[in-house]
Parts: C-alpha cells; sequence; structure tokens
C-alpha cells in the first residue's frame, strides 16, 4: 500500500559539479547538520517525515505526512482567523467537522504551516529563508486518478464535464479561477467571432459599427467578469482573503509606508529606461525589414528577408531577459509583505514591455508604415545615398538624374535607388500578414512550446544522461542498479516505483499562472484593439482557445509540477490590465477608422483628404533641394499635419470620454443584474446571520437571547422568535417613569377638535 504523502520536500546536500575535498568534506558536514535539523523541526511539530534517496547523488526527498488529527487544529486555527478577518465563515456543526477535508485544501493547509513564518505560526521551512538555504523546493504530488479521468474527459467528450468545484478540490481557488476566466472568455469570444465572419465577408474595411460593437463587448466582459470573480470568491469563501494571507520570509520588520512607496517609484525610471532602448530596437528592425530589406538587390537579396527575424531574436529576448531579471531585484527591494502583492508589482513590471513587444509593430505598421510608407521610403533612399542622388519629389516623372546615375553608378548592382518606384515596394496587405502572423502562427508556436517541445527536451536530457553513463566507465549505471537494489529489499517493487514517480515529478519545473494570464490577456489585446484590421482574428482566437483549455489541461497534469493551493478572490493585476486594453481599444479604433475608413468618392475626388496632404508634404520632405512648387506644398503639408494631429487629439479626446461613460453605464447595470439580489450574496448574509446568533448565544449562555441581551430571568422579556416578538414584547414591557403619562392618548380628541371647528 502505497503511503500517504501530503509534500515532499527536496532538499539538495552537495552542489553540482566537482569539489576540492575540503570544501565537499564541510558542505556534507553543514548537509547533515541541516538536514537532521529539518527532520527534528519537523517531527517535533507533530508532522511524520522521512528522507529517500533522489534522482542524483546528494539529492534528497523527504516526504512529509500530516496526521488527522493535526489536519483538524489546522481548520479550527483557520476558521477563526478568517472570522477575526471578516472572511465568509460557514456555521460549524457537528456533521460539518466530520466531513473530509478536500485534497486541496489540506496540501494548502499543511504547506502553510510549514512554509509561514513563526509569528504567522508557521515552522518558516521555505526555500527563500537563509536558515534552509538547501531547501530547494516543497512539492505536491499529482493525484494520477484524477489526472487520467480529467484527460479521459477533455478528449472524449467536453472538458466541462469536470466541474469548476472538482478543478478547486484538487489545484486551489487560484487554478480554479484561472479556468473559470478561461472558460468564460472563450465562451464570450463567440460573439466577437460571429461579428467578424460576417463584416469580413458582408461589411466594408475598418468598419464604424464594428469597431463601436467590438469596444462594447471588450467593456460589458471585463465589467461582467469584474462581478464574476466576486460572486466566484463568495462560491469558494475566499472574498477579502488578502486579509489572512502569510507574510513573506524575506519581508523586513517596521518597514515605513512611505519607503516602501518611494521604492516603487523609484523603480519608474528603470522601466522607462528599458522601453525607450526596446522601442528604438523594434522601431530600428521595423525600418529595416519593411524599407531597407525592399531596397536592397545585391547578392543574397533573397536571404536579407531573414535579417530583421535574426536581429529581433538576438536582441529582444536577451534585452527582455536581462530587465526581467533587474524587475525581480527590484521588487524584491520594494520589501512587500504578502506574495500576493510582491507577484502583482512584477507582473505590472513585467507585463508592460512584453505588451510593446506584442502590439508595438502593429502600432508602427498602422500608423507610419500604411499612411505615410511612401514617403518614408523616399526618405530611406536619400538618407543611404546622401549627397549621390537629386530627387525631384515634384516632378512627375520621378527621374534620377544623369549626373547622380554616374556618381552611384557602383552602387546600382546593389540597391535599387529609383524612387519613382518606391510606392511599388510597399506591401499593402502587411497588416493583415502580422495579425494572421499573431493570431495564427504565434498561437501555433505557442501551443508547441507548452505541449510538445518539452517531450522533446526530456527526450534530449534523457539521451544525453544515458551517454554520459555510458562513457563514465560503468559508474553511473552501477550507482543507479545499487540504489534501486537497496530500494527493493526495503520497501519492495511497489514502494520502487513510487519513488520513480516522485523522481519524474522532482524533475519537473513549477507551474506559474503568469504565462497563461499573459497569453490570454496579450490575445485579448489582439481581439479588442486590432480585429478592426481583420475582423477574422476573433475567430482564430476562439478556435485557439478550444485547444489552450485542453493543452492547459495537458500542461498541469503532464509537464509541471502538481500546483500549490493558495487562496485568491481575483485575477490579480490582469483585471486592470484588460481595463486599460478596453480604454487603449477605444482609442485605438477610433483613430484606425478615422485614418483608413473608405470615404465617398465623389469627396476624395473633390478636394484631397487631410492624410494625403500630409502624405505629399512627407514626400516633398523627401526631396533634395526642393524647388518652390515643393517648398509651397511644404507650407500646405504643414498645416495639414497640424489639422491631422489636432483632429486626431480630438477624437482620442472623445473616444476616451466616451468610453469612461460607457463603462459606469455597463458597471451600474452589471451590479445590479448580477451582483445585488445574487444567490452567493444572499447565501453570505444568511451565514453572517447564522454566525453572529450562534457568536452571540455563545456568550449569553444557555439561555435564549432575549431584549438587551438577557433573559426573562433577568426581569425582561425573551424573544422566541421574531413572529411573536412584537406581542411578548407589549405584554411584558414595564411601567416606569411619570406615573399616568402613559395611561391617555389626545390625537384622536385633537383630530375630532379640527372637525368641530371645520
Amino acid at each position: 500500500m502505497l503511503p500517504e504523502v501530503d509534500l515532499v520536500i527536496t532538499f539538495r546536500a552537495s552542489r553540482q559539479g566537482s569539489l576540492p575535498k575540503r570544501q565537499a568534506l564541510e558542505d556534507a558536514r553543514k548537509a547533515e547538520e541541516q538536514y537532521s535539523r529539518l527532520i527534528k523541526v519537523l517531527t517535533s511539530a507533530g508532522l511524520r517525515a522521512v528522507g529517500r534517496r533522489g534522482e542524483s547523488l546528494g539529492h534528497l526527498l523527504v516526504f512529509v505526512s500530516c496526521p488527522t488529527s493535526h489536519v483538524h487544529t489546522l481548520i479550527k486555527r483557520e476558521r477563526h482567523s478568517d472570522f477575526l478577518h471578516g472572511l465568509p465563515t460557514t456555521p460549524v456543526n457537528k456533521e460539518e467537522e466530520t466531513q473530509p477535508l478536500c485534497p486541496a485544501d489540506r496540501i494548502r493547509l499543511v504547506h502553510a504551516f510549514i512554509c509561514s513564518m513563526p509569528p504567522d505560526g508557521g515552522l518558516g521551512i521555505t526555500p527563500d529563508s537563509p536558515e534552509w538555504n538547501l531547501v530547494e523546493s516543497v512539492m505536491a504530488l499529482h493525484d494520477r486518478k484524477f489526472n487520467e479521468h480529467w484527460i479521459h474527459a477533455w478528449t472524449t467528450s467536453r472538458l466541462v464535464s469536470v466541474k469548476q468545484e472538482r478543478l478547486r478540490e484538487q489545484f486551489g481557488d487560484s487554478v480554479a479561477m484561472y479556468f473559470s476566466f478561461l472558460h468564460s472568455y472563450t465562451q464570450a469570444l463567440v460573439f466577437p467571432a460571429v461579428l467578424g465572419v460576417l463584416f469580413y465577408f458582408f461589411g466594408s474595411p475598418y468598419s464604424p459599427i464594428y469597431s463601436i460593437l467590438i469596444v462594447l463587448w471588450s467593456v460589458v466582459y471585463v465589467e461582467w467578469w469584474r462581478v464574476r470573480e466576486r460572486i466566484l470568491s463568495l462560491r469558494f469563501g475566499t472574498r477579502g482573503s488578502f486579509r489572512v494571507e502569510r507574510r513573506r520570509a524575506q519581508y523586513v520588520e517596521g518597514f515605513p509606508w512611505w519607503k516602501h512607496e518611494l521604492r516603487m517609484i523609484a523603480s519608474l525610471p528603470v522601466i522607462l529606461l528599458f522601453a525607450g532602448v526596446l522601442l528604438s530596437i523594434l522601431t530600428g528592425i521595423f525600418v529595416f525589414e519593411a524599407f531597407v530589406t525592399q531596397l536592397y538587390t545585391g547578392p543574397g537579396h533573397k536571404y536579407i528577408a531573414f535579417s530583421p527575424t535574426i536581429l529581433f531574436i538576438a536582441l529582444v529576448p536577451r534585452l527582455l531577459a536581462v530587465y526581467q531579471a533587474i524587475a525581480a531585484k527590484f521588487t524584491a527591494w520594494e520589501n512587500h509583505a504578502h506574495q500576493s502583492s510582491h507577484a502583482a508589482s512584477l507582473t505590472v513590471k513585467t507585463f508592460a514591455l512584453s505588451a510593446l513587444v506584442a502590439y508595438m509593430g502593429l502600432a508602427l505598421s498602422a500608423f507610419v508604415y500604411v499612411p505615410f510608407g511612401e514617403g518614408i521610403m523616399r526618405i530611406v533612399q536619400v538618407w543611404l545615398f546622401k549627397g549621390s542622388v537629386h530627387v525631384d519629389a515634384v516632378a512627375d516623372s520621378h527621374n534620377i538624374t544623369a549626373s547622380a546615375l554616374n556618381a552611384t553608378e557602383h552602387t546600382k548592382g546593389m540597391w535599387n535607388v529609383d524612387t519613382s518606384m518606391a510606392g511599388q515596394k510597399l506591401n499593402a496587405a502587411r497588416l493583415r500578414d502580422q495579425m494572421f502572423a499573431y493570431t495564427v502562427t504565434n498561437q501555433i508556436v505557442n501551443t508547441f512550446v507548452e505541449v510538445g517541445l518539452p517531450f522533446v527536451l526530456r527526450a534530449v536530457g534523457s539521451f544525453r544522461a544515458k551517454k554520459s553513463n555510458g562513457n563514465g566507465n560503468g559508474k553511473g549505471d552501477k550507482k543507479k542498479r545499487v540504489v534501486f537494489e537497496d530500494e527493493k529489499e526495503k520497501g519492495g517493487e511497489e514502494e520502487r516505483e513510487f519513488l520513480e514517480t516522485v523522481r519524474a515529478e522532482a524533475a519537473l519545473p513549477e507551474y506559474e499562472l503568469f504565462g497563461d494570464y499573459s497569453e490570454m490577456v496579450t490575445q485579448f489585446g489582439y481581439v479588442a484593439i486590432w480585429s478592426v484590421i481583420w475582423p477574422l482574428a476573433p475567430v482564430m482566437a476562439l478556435i485557439n482557445n478550444f485547444f489552450e483549455l485542453r493543452s492547459d489541461a495537458f500542461k498541469i497534469t503532464v509537464h509541471n509540477r502538481r500546483p500549490i493551493p493558495s487562496r485568491t478572490d481575483t485575477i490579480g493585476p490582469w483585471l486592470d490590465t484588460l481595463s486599460f486594453l478596453t480604454w487603449l481599444a477605444a482609442v485605438v479604433n477610433s483613430a484606425l477608422v478615422y485614418l483608413f475608413c473608405p470615404r465617398s468618392q465623389n469627396h476624395c475626388n473633390a478636394a484631397p483628404s487631410t492624410l494625403d496632404k500630409v502624405h505629399q508634404h512627407i514626400i516633398s520632405a523627401a526631396s533634395v533641394g526642393g524647388s518652390t512648387t515643393s517648398k509651397q506644398e511644404g507650407g500646405d503639408g504643414s498645416a495639414a499635419t497640424r489639422e491631422l494631429l489636432f483632429t486626431a487629439l480630438l477624437i482620442a479626446l472623445a473616444a476616451s470620454h466616451g468610453y469612461m461613460a460607457l463603462r459606469a453605464l455597463v458597471r451600474h447595470v452589471m451590479e445590479k443584474a448580477l451582483w445585488n439580489g445574487s444567490t452567493e450574496v444572499r447565501t453570505r448574509e444568511n451565514d453572517e446571520r447564522e454566525v453572529k446568533k450562534r457568536f452571540l448565544t455563545g456568550l449569553v449562555g444557555p439561555a435564549e437571547v432575549g431584549v438587551n441581551g438577557r433573559s426573562i430571568d433577568g426581569g425582561e422579556v425573551q424573544l422566541d422568535s421574531e413572529k411573536d416578538a412584537p406581542e411578548k414584547l407589549a405584554e411584558t414591557v414595564p411601567v416606569e417613569g411619570l406615573g399616568g403619562f402613559w395611561d391617555h392618548d389626545e390625537g384622536v380628541q385633537e383630530i375630532q377638535r379640527i372637525t368641530k371647528e371645520a
């Protein structure tokens, strides 16, 4: 029979790599001392703890189990803490006390007891603590039966056949909240998907109606989820769980609030610096990819199109890795008391630059390349051949002079210097191609990285390990074989298989919700902000999320350790991020419609638009030594530029204020329709009333609570029920004060006097 294990503590007794003999002996002595102290602390606290060999020499697995009596103590302690801090508390009776605890709550309670700091009633055994620097992690083991049932559910029928409560019982509130968000968001995508199909095949491009409807949808969904997560938190019993959150091991006590705020502000210049560097890199790659690669005609011009991708892979991930390391240090320096605020701060810092990478390419294409691409292409040509080529932007032929041709004869074979061909070098479908790449190609790649790549990496790692053991004159195989024979003698074949499973799980990475939330929020931005470019984007997002529900479930059960359950009542900073994206969607959609929505042909033929004038101004600016005509057009172009910017600013302000009014209206409607009077709210109110009633009854004693908190024996009335309370109160109210004051009433007599006077 397999042992009942609540948690496994991974302990690394020796460092990786070869060490001098003296250093190895000293490390072994310290490891033995810390390991003995670890076992002593666990067993002294009433837990069962035993160590087994891990995957390699010096790697230990400490199995921890909490007795049932101790679990009941932890339950009562948590209930008392919840009651004192105002969390939803269900009245406790004898039947509920005997009900079994769900696996997620049991793991969470034991994990909190082990990893919480002593001031919070825990043992303080955490990998982040200097006192336990050899403790690598505290992990939970997968429930193989549930995982198989879950996988079978989404491969044969529907994923939602595994109810939300079952997920919460296995993985805790945070994972259940994520899957609830993902499922509701996927269902909400049906409306924009249908809308996109209709407008793609039957509507006009950059339709104002589509933009208005998509912004309305995004606002409605975000505000609906804002209420939905509050209802879920009541259902889970975690509303206000941040009040009982344990402190982090790295938190420094006595830290003034103003110093914490100043440190958070101090990180802003660093974020802006990295954002500026990232914008410069992305803009440079964009100019190189959109313009320079189109002008190069020399050797290898077929392959130069790959150079922007190579530059992106070489520069952007490295910059983001450096930034993320610095952001993590800044977040730790801010000294957050709780893990939720620490994670929220790090999430905002990290996602800010990730969003720039995701949306910057589309922004440059939409607001630079498409409206002004021809003029910028000519500017790039002039810049590449400055001093050698004279460009006459006003001449109809746009031909290069003979002297310029002679001066650039050695470059004609490598670069296209004919400015008359600038417009033909532009890609009219660039925006749609980018949207297809972001919403289809990238999501296919992400799915492979999440599901397929771990199999490849494990196969490569296993092959290298076998090859290394084979080249190590048999020592690795011998060591492994001795370990297995020793385990077989002590625990038998069943224990050996169990330990192999645990070792395999210990080698897996920890599961983090950040990547999954980031992927879905980024996708929401593509749909809400940019789908007016390509209305089929919501359809692709819906199809992707159908598989995303399953790939995330597969990733949790196969490629990651079991998530440590945690209490939460919200999706955290991602809700504010969604709100910001809806505001950005209102502004960007209005700008895109203003720039690209087809106007009346008669109006367009009668006079050029402001955008056309600005474009012509850029083309004129590309000329070298422009003529008087070009200068006049330049003056008109400057006025047109000011007009365009002023109009765009007014449209952005109108869209922003319209968004705020719409959000306020939708939030009010959602509050009234979904929150007020909901089943969860009524249940919580009844539970709170019952808890307070039992609390007051316990204070008074066995006698029932009466008027002023005293029973009938104390000289006052007992209220048996609310129904007969007024009658009993009327019968027993004592007469005190002025003797005859309460004996007669003058109201009726006064009214009768009015009748007589009339």
